[in-house]
């Protein structure tokens, strides 16, 4: 019989306690703190993310029920709903921001070389926000209408895995086109936007760093064409040119030439314009990375299915962005073990696993028939460990 750690101890060892222990000293999360760390506060909020705790109570229900082995777990007392309540209200939310950072640092490389289709070597990077509707008279502090409160995830996602890179949690009233002032672009990625982001001042200064934009274009968008270049219609394709901008504002807020490539796609029926200042890939190109953006809209779609951040288990804003910000870290986490472990099996069927096997002392790799399992000796455990 296995004697190792329990399922949900084997997850948590591949978080990086380094980079952890850092944030917390950084922001004093343990100061004055007696029998419920940081670390404590962490794990019971990962364990609701992983086997779809509901509330508080829940948590405390389920933690009771298993306290012999909460030590195991690395959960050193009893836990209590206040006592959980008081963490998630008053423990920096900027502890479990860094945590999920460093994961994402640690993450990216693993999945650099997964296949979009294209023939593309640069990075590709969806930008896009999603908003969770929330009570106006419990959530006072994320304003969104006047009778509607509403927190807003802006989120900036590597097409080739997909891990979120940049995740910003602001109330409902943020427009989503000020998530370009957030993030340092990285030279030589592209960077697919819808037109809610069709801001020339700031796709100027995209630009400048060296990036390149793919984003649809507006209908009152006003322009010159200066070149055209031949297209074949039989795949799509309308137009491929070479413009100038003409509006009063744009002119001088975009001065450089860009590229207007028209699509029609035969699936929908709809006539799409983007706009680039990308003039070495081909137009179809153009079109296919746009296409691609839907990963951002399935990953929103994916989170707020299999993750806990649409009911919240507090009301503060603090509460609010602990709560994201660990629901964060326990996909990459969750990705981070896909790819460590080699399992030929989804994201979604990984969590649905550890979902219902968090109390039991099997290794990871035998709760996945289609792995090739064999029998781990303790060395071999603990190069696993190394590898971290």
């Amino acid at each position: 019989m296995y004697s190792g750690k329990l399922v949900f101890a084997q997850v948590m060892d591949h978080l990086p306690m380094h980079t952890f222990r850092q944030a917390v000293r950084r922001y004093g999360g343990d100061r004055y703190v007696k029998s419920f760390p940081c670390h404590s506060q962490f794990l019971c909020m990962a364990f609701a993310q992983l086997t779809y705790r509901e509330s508080l109570r829940d948590i405390e229900v389920c933690m009771r029920a298993q306290r012999r082995k909460l030590y195991h777990l690395g959960i050193r007392n009893t836990v209590s709903r206040n006592t959980l309540a008081n963490a998630n209200k008053q423990r920096d939310w900027r502890i479990y921001a860094e945590v999920a950072q460093e994961l994402i640092r640690i993450a990216r490389p693993m999945y650099a070389d997964e296949d979009l289709g294209l023939d593309l070597d640069n990075t590709v990077f969806a930008l896009d926000a999603s908003t969770i509707d929330l009570c106006l008279s419990v959530f006072p502090w994320a304003p969104f209408r006047s009778t509607k409160a509403a927190v807003k995830l802006h989120t900036l996602l590597d097409l080739r895995g997909p891990i979120p890179t940049f995740l910003h949690v602001s109330d409902g009233k943020m427009a989503d086109v000020h998530a370009l002032d957030r993030f340092i672009p990285e030279p030589g990625a592209f960077y697919v936007m819808d037109r809610a982001y069709l801001d020339f001042e700031r796709l100027h200064a995209l630009a400048e760093f060296g990036a390149f934009f793919v984003i649809r274009a507006k209908s009152n968008t006003r322009y010159h064409r200066r070149y055209s270049r031949p297209v074949d219609k039989a795949t799509g394709l309308r137009c491929d040119q070479t413009i100038v901008l003409t509006g009063a504002d744009s002119t001088s807020r975009y001065p450089q030439p860009l590229r207007r490539v028209k699509y029609w796609d035969e699936s929908t029926g709809k006539t799409f314009n983007f706009l680039t200042n990308s003039f070495a890939i081909p137009a179809l190109t153009v079109a296919e990375l746009y296409r691609h953006r839907w990963q951002v809209e399935l990953f929103f779609k994916w989170i707020k299915q299999h993750l806990r951040i649409k009911s919240f288990f507090g009301t503060s804003e603090n509460a609010v962005k602990s709560q994201i910000w660990i629901a964060v870290s326990v996909y990459v986490l969750v990705a981070i073990l896909k790819k460590r472990l080699d399992l030929p099996v989804s994201l979604y069927t990984i969590l649905q696993t550890l979902s219902l096997t968090a109390f039991e002392k099997t290794p990871l790799l035998q709760l996945f028939p289609e792995t090739d399992y064999t029998s781990h000796s303790d060395g071999a455990r603990n190069l696993l460990n190394l590898l971290d």
